[in-house]
């Protein structure tokens, strides 16, 4: 009898105990084949992914094997070794966990990884991820599947983003990749400067590098609204930087214009309205040669614009937005928890 007894126990423990794999099979290939070889160093303190509930049954979320191994025949997978250096996959955090209501459960998964080229001379910086994603059982009733695909999806978009990202000329030690972020930010002269070098920086790397496009100055209209870059008979729209410096102030492009960015002893940030940065597809907002022409009724259209202006400027400032702080490894956008949503 206690035998029988101790076999439905563990049959019991058994059934509940249930695992999602992680399914590591969408392309991530790169079609310039720029690396020759791929490696993944795990350096996450927690190396349990973590659970969610199905019908009182515990799914775990893992690896078929580690990530190390799975992730590495992923890449191989897809990719011919070519080019002369190293791709390194940095794993820093997989975690997902689970608030159980009466009704329903929201499960959240953190994500952050960060890929590097391997010289010579050390490890250089190419992308970050660093994402927290939110999924309520309500919407989603097979929560184990989707967090596990969501894992599989934003790895591979982050691959793929990381092959063509420019590389950092700072090189750093394998002994010092667990404290990499702190390492770089520390050589950005942006943050530390008193002066800006005029111009316009064409992404967020040359940016916090303080290494404005070369021979290009601000061209503005008569309402004094930075238009262009020109150089020369070269003349590209404002919309098509990252950020420009213009009579020493600094702006960061954004979808419907640009707005100025500030700095305190966190880093850089801007003052911005959701509508600014995520405006809907079919909002009536134009954009016209890298600011916004009309709509001047508009409370949004009017707070999308900081002109260099000292009017307007003041008019914008008096308009509450919300600080969004610029990542200087990424130039990606931090928002802070509920953005733009009512209070």
């Amino acid at each position: 009898m206690k035998k029988i007894f101790f076999f439905l126990l563990l049959s019991g423990l058994f059934f509940a105990q249930k695992t999602e794999v992680i399914d590591l099979s969408k392309s991530i290939k790169d079609s310039k084949n720029r690396y020759k070889s791929f490696r993944v160093i795990d350096h996450r303190p927690n190396k349990e992914i973590g659970s969610v509930l199905f019908h009182k049954n515990q799914v775990n979320i893992v690896f078929e094997n580690d990530p190390s191994k799975d992730i590495s025949d992923w890449f191989y997978k897809y990719n011919t070794a070519s080019g002369n250096d190293e791709l390194v996959l940095l794993l820093e955090k997989i975690i997902i966990s689970e608030d159980i209501k009466e009704k329903y459960s929201i499960a959240k998964l953190e994500l952050r990884a960060s890929t590097f080229k391997k010289k010579n001379d050390g490890y250089h910086f190419l992308n970050r991820i660093d994402t927290m994603t939110t999924i309520s059982s309500r919407n989603t009733p097979y929560l184990a599947q989707s967090l596990a695909k969501k894992i599989t999806l934003s790895l591979a978009d982050f691959l793929k983003d990381s092959y063509s990202k420019t590389t950092w000329e700072f090189g750093i030690s394998e002994n010092d990749l667990t404290s990499y972020s702190s390492i770089l930010i520390d050589k950005l002269d942006i943050l530390k400067s008193d002066t800006l070098k005029e111009g316009v920086y064409k992404d967020s790397y040359s940016f916090f590098t303080h290494n404005p496009e070369p021979g290009y100055t601000i061209e503005t209209n008569s309402k004094g609204i930075a238009t262009k870059a020109v150089n020369g008979d070269d003349k590209k729209p404002i919309r098509n930087f990252y950020a420009f410096v213009h009579n020493g102030v600094p702006f960061k492009v954004i979808p419907v214009g640009y707005v100025e960015i500030f700095r305190d002893e966190m880093g850089l940030f801007i003052e911005v309205k959701k509508e600014e940065l995520f405006p809907e597809p079919n909002s009536t907002m134009l954009m016209v040669g890298g600011g916004i022409e009309g709509l001047i009724g508009s409370l949004v259209a009017n707070a999308a614009i900081v002109v260099i202006n000292t009017q307007a400027a003041k008019k914008r400032k008096a308009m509450a937005g919300t600080e969004v702080s610029l990542d200087p490894l990424t130039g990606y956008y931090i928002l802070p928890e509920n953005f733009g949503k009512s209070k």
